[in-house]
């Protein structure tokens, strides 16, 4: 998966890079699907919900620049993969979610994979995890609409936010927001198609 995905679709950082050869995926995805655990394609993991492709996952926490020392809250975790990806490379991951089957799944799995530096919380995947924050990295494991300002409010001062940002097309966009002083700006750094976080659907317009 690294050398026919990533690193051709540009993942040079070399601590993301073993982070991802250090977490077998086939750990995080239904024992019927680990033979196409490796797919560069979204794998539905149960309860609607999907683990990001690799390529896509790969390059937003590339954007995000994880260090050592960084404390991470990554939402919307489903199994746990992204989870154990960033443990890998920061010194404290609080994966948010929000189906209590998946929270349970997610725990063995970072459990099985000798993850001991990431804890599985249950929540509404918009709110954040406020107890925890601020945060160095927020990731969205998947696309929205829009982002809350409850979760910029939740980045520390210099801290990044990825996430992918769907608008009326086809394509959504890969989207990077960082904070300073107080102040947060993003950019679009490129385009990418994933499913749909729970909470982060397009709101209901009125009807005349």
């Amino acid at each position: 998966m690294v050398e026919g995905q990533l690193r051709p679709n540009r993942l040079t950082d070399l601590r993301a890079v073993d982070a991802f050869l250090a977490v077998p995926r086939e750990l995080f995805v239904p024992k019927a699907l680990r033979g196409i655990a490796y797919v560069d394609e979204d794998i539905h993991v149960g309860g609607g919900r999907h683990l990001l492709e690799p390529m896509v996952l790969a390059r937003l926490i590339q954007e995000l620049r994880v260090g050592r020392e960084d404390v991470v809250l990554d939402i919307g975790c489903a199994t746990g993969y992204s989870a154990a990806v960033l443990g890998r490379m920061a010194a404290t991951v609080v994966a948010l979610e929000s189906d209590p089957d998946l929270a349970e799944v997610a725990t063995r799995n970072l459990v099985a994979a000798g993850i001991d530096n990431a804890l599985v919380m249950r929540g509404p995947l918009a709110d954040g995890w406020s107890a925890q924050a601020p945060y160095d990295v927020i990731l969205l494991d998947g696309a929205v609409t829009r982002i809350p300002d409850t979760l910029f409010e939740q980045l520390s001062d210099g801290g990044r936010l990825a996430a992918v940002v769907q608008g009326d097309g086809p394509v959504g966009k890969a989207r990077l927001y960082q904070k300073v002083d107080g102040i947060v700006s993003g950019r679009t750094v490129f385009e990418a198609s994933c499913r749909t976080l729970p909470g982060f659907e397009p709101r209901d317009g009125f009807v005349f």
